[in-house]
């Protein structure tokens, strides 16, 4: 079974915060949601993880049971300790013999030294990584992650991705959104939203081969309206193509798909 949702609307009064999405979300596979602030990427994974409904639209998901489930920046209860936090989440899903399962997913994320310690007094790296714990903890048959590695360092933004990996290998569904572009890249399916609409979707080389045009690396813009900062150099987008093109990165094809649809609506 695959989960996922086609032609999904979700208005909050007469703000449409998602427009005619359509999004697979099949077992064993990681799919990465990225965009800006107020992209819509929340809303879809709340609607995936069944707590927004729908104005318009087909979701298809697991039993709500089956949803393991992290919300932005949260890492665990702050006045539980890291095994008292995996024993609630036991208790509340009333898992039967998790302590082997608890004890792995301790210790591929550094965490099993820190058993006694209050979650209030773990790094945010370190809470973010207590929270997927969390989520995955119960063997979901769908991993719902809505930016688990914002504000995290590097280390343990690879540690999380390790896990991210760990938990589609294993079978499940994974469903996860990021502000980072880069991270995107490990996916196996990346869908770029933006104002509540899908800009561009697919395999991140499918996505990256799908830019329009060509773009250069200079040293000044020629049309600073289709122009962007690259360290100290600047990156343009030529809709007709050139001939010194560089290979774009994903950052990049998603930034012209932004510019492309700005341009669109411009006319």
């Amino acid at each position: 079974m695959s989960w996922g949702v086609a032609g999904l609307r979700v208005s909050f009064g007469p703000t449409e915060a998602l427009d005619g999405i359509n999004l697979e979300v099949p077992p064993g596979r990681v799919t990465a949601v990225v965009g800006g602030d107020g992209a819509g990427k929340t809303t879809l994974l709340r609607v995936m993880a069944g707590l927004v409904a729908p104005r318009a639209g087909t979701v298809r998901r697991p039993r709500q049971e089956q949803i393991g489930y992290l919300p932005t920046r949260s890492g665990g209860f702050r006045d539980l300790t890291v095994a008292e936090n995996l024993e609630f989440v036991a208790a509340a899903a009333r898992l039967p013999g998790t302590g082997r399962r608890a004890d792995d997913l301790l210790e591929r994320t550094g965490l099993a030294p820190f058993r006694k310690r209050l979650a209030r007094d773990l790094s945010g790296g370190m809470r973010q990584k207590l929270g997927v714990v969390m989520a995955m903890l119960p063997s979901p048959a769908m991993l719902v992650l809505d930016e688990p590695t914002t504000g995290v360092d590097p280390v343990s933004r690879a540690d999380l991705w390790r896990l991210i990996a760990l938990a589609a290998a294993q079978g499940a569904a994974v469903l996860v959104s990021s502000a980072y572009l880069d991270e995107a890249e490990r996916a196996a399916w990346v869908m770029v939203l933006r104002e509540g609409r899908s800009l561009v979707a697919g395999t991140p080389a499918e996505v990256t081969a799908s830019l329009p045009g060509a773009v250069v690396d200079v040293d000044a813009p020629t049309d600073p309206a289709r122009a962007w900062r690259r360290g100290p150099r600047w990156r343009e987008w030529r809709p007709n193509g050139d001939p010194t093109a560089i290979a774009p990165t994903l950052e990049d094809v998603v930034i012209v798909a932004s510019l492309a649809a700005e341009t669109g609506r411009a006319r």
